[in-house]
């Protein structure tokens, strides 16, 4: 088990977002958070991830901050961070140096490992408000990978990008899911489901289980429906 929640409450100074709240992310799943706008996704992140309390459940965390993964939105001041590729990845190393000031050979081999991952190796020296948004995310998601151990947690992580980047980047993180990552995926975007193994659905019509129970539902055809998806092309 990498998580557990158990009727929990998230949102901010005592008023709840979303409620009721019941899951478990064992090892080697593959979540997606997915409901509309205000339904609390991003909130529920948030208090997985430690940076608000919950508040009511129990909630079970099996990590520390030092063995997870974090891609958050990007806001267009992160999109003009002044940094090469190579220092942004290398930077997910921090949490696992504790008081050491300086990057150690396995700091930077792991850095360039995660930049061989995700293809932009030859990326390294440039300066990363040059890029384009996908070159972008994926020095972002190097960088998450290079604090990951047990988790990866995206949230929206192709916000803004063009279908074609879109595809690459949930081919990146399916990748990495069948390698043996543990992956949550907040994401608006149907189509991403089609990875998953699980399903958890916020609003007013939740639902936690497999991804093939969620598309049985009436609220998952409607969905699934509404992206132009169909169920057999889910199962591939």
């Amino acid at each position: 088990m990498v998580l557990k929640c158990e009727d929990l409450t998230v949102g901010y100074e005592g008023a709840g977002v979303a409620q009721n709240i019941s899951f478990e992310v064992k090892e080697g799943d593959y979540l997606c958070i997915v409901g509309e706008n205000g339904a609390g996704k991003s909130t529920l992140v948030k208090t997985l991830l430690g940076l608000q309390k919950p508040l009511a459940g129990k909630l079970e965390r099996t990590f520390d901050t030092s063995e997870l993964g974090y891609l958050p939105q990007q806001t267009l001041v992160q999109k003009d961070f002044p940094a090469t590729v190579e220092e942004i990845v290398l930077s997910g190393c921090q949490n696992k140096m504790h008081l050491i000031p300086f990057y150690r050979p396995q700091e930077k081999e792991r850095a360039r490992h995660n930049m061989e991952r995700m293809e932009i190796t030859a990326l390294a020296k440039r300066s990363y408000r040059e890029l384009s948004g996908g070159q972008q995310q994926r020095v972002l998601l190097a960088r998450a990978l290079c604090a990951a151990e047990k988790l990866l947690i995206l949230d929206e992580p192709v916000a803004g990008l063009d279908p074609k980047v879109t595809e690459e980047l949930y081919d990146f993180v399916r990748r990495f899911n069948e390698e043996g990552t543990t992956v949550i995926m907040i994401t608006h975007d149907m189509s991403a489901i089609r990875y998953a193994s699980h399903i958890l659905s916020l609003g007013a019509f939740p639902f936690f289980g497999t991804k093939d129970a969620f598309l049985l539902t009436e609220r998952g055809k409607r969905l699934t429906a509404s992206s132009g998806m169909t169920l057999e092309a889910e199962h591939v």
